[in-house]
């Protein structure tokens, strides 16, 4: 693998030709979700968590004073499993269904029709640009979306900085070198200096871009979006760059377009970012945090009322993979963005 004019790729190059090349790409050419996939996401471990993300789109929408049409979008739908529970649970909801204009933001057309297997709502709009919105109100989901993006390297040695790039070799494995790199340059042509007190960069011009798109949006028409990734909140950022095949860590040199390669978000830089574009109210917590005081243990309470021991351990199992420490619960962060008027926040009240 190489590029036309040499056998070197930045390593956001690397990962866009490794998960999206139309023809190998990773997520352009299987279905990575599940038990016989690679990973496993929330709305594959349990419904439940589905149903709190459809209760939380629900209130928001009440707390926007109930507009009569609105924009839902989720941001890479997956196999399309939390949208279908959300539809299901929106038929609950009749007022707020007629209201509701679901979208979906898929690179994968490998994905996308999987999607369309998965949802059942005529209503539905795959969009080819997340420009194409129109001027509604919008609801952006983002599960496991941002950790998707590309992202670039970069690495201070000796008060220089450099790119890391990947070599490829016809006979040999490819490898990681570190060329130097004019960061002055680049963060004029970014508008945002990112290299401040830090000594190891990763960063993703497509956050940016995205951000920008959803600021504007949520500033103009209202809303906002809710972010849910594994991430980190230092100041600090660091190397988080891993690969994973068959539900364990693999060599991102290895296995080309046959593994998935992501990379933890860092969720000041998400702060800092999204404030390049406007003046908004952020807060985060865990997911902990957020799914309990959604009421995630009272549902499952309710649902195993009258069940079998077998089940209901099972329903409690899955939930403790979400919410546990030693799983999702504290590795995984959950972000609202919103515009600078709105202060709803269920799901991030302070104990």
């Amino acid at each position: 693998m190489k590029t036309k004019k040499k056998n070197l790729l930045t390593v956001d190059e690397y990962i866009e030709e490794a998960l999206y090349n139309k023809k190998f790409g990773y997520y352009m050419t299987k279905n990575p979700f599940g038990k016989k996939g690679d990973f496993i996401t929330a709305p594959n471990i349990s419904i439940l968590f589905s149903e709190m993300i459809a209760i939380w789109i629900i209130s928001f929408w009440e707390n926007l004073d109930c507009p009569k049409k609105f924009n839902l979008v989720e941001l890479g739908a997956g196999d399309g499993e939390m949208m279908k529970i959300l539809i299901k649970t929106f038929d609950r909801f009749p007022i707020f269904k007629k209201a509701c204009n679901i979208n979906i933001l898929e690179k994968s057309n490998f994905l996308k029709k999987k999607q369309k297997k998965n949802i059942i709502n005529k209503n539905t709009k795959w969009l080819k640009n997340i420009e194409d919105l129109n001027n509604l109100p919008c609801i952006f989901i983002a599960n496991e979306f941002f950790d998707a993006l590309p992202i670039k390297q970069f690495i201070k040695k000796e008060n220089k900085w450099y790119e890391r790039n990947v070599k490829f070799s016809k006979k040999k494995k490819p490898k990681f070198i570190d060329l130097l790199f004019d960061m002055k340059k680049f963060e004029r042509k970014i508008h945002f200096k990112i290299s401040h007190k830090q000594k190891f960069i990763e960063f993703a011009p497509l956050y940016l871009k995205y951000l920008k798109i959803i600021g504007k949006k949520i500033t103009l028409n209202n809303g906002g979006i809710l972010i849910i990734d594994y991430g980190y909140l230092d100041k600090e950022l660091k190397n988080t760059l891993q690969a994973i095949s068959n539900h364990k860590y693999s060599d991102i040199l290895d296995n080309f377009g046959k593994s998935d390669i992501t990379h933890n978000v860092n969720f000041y830089l998400i702060n800092q970012m999204i404030r390049k574009f406007g003046s908004f109210n952020i807060t985060v917590t865990n997911q902990k945090k957020f799914l309990t005081k959604l009421g995630i243990l009272e549902r499952a309470e309710i649902l195993t009322k009258n069940t079998s021991f077998i089940k209901k351990a099972d329903i409690y199992f899955r939930i403790k993979r979400l919410i546990d420490k030693s799983s999702m619960g504290e590795l995984f962060k959950v972000m609202l963005i919103t515009n600078n008027k709105n202060n709803f926040r269920l799901g991030f009240e302070i104990d």
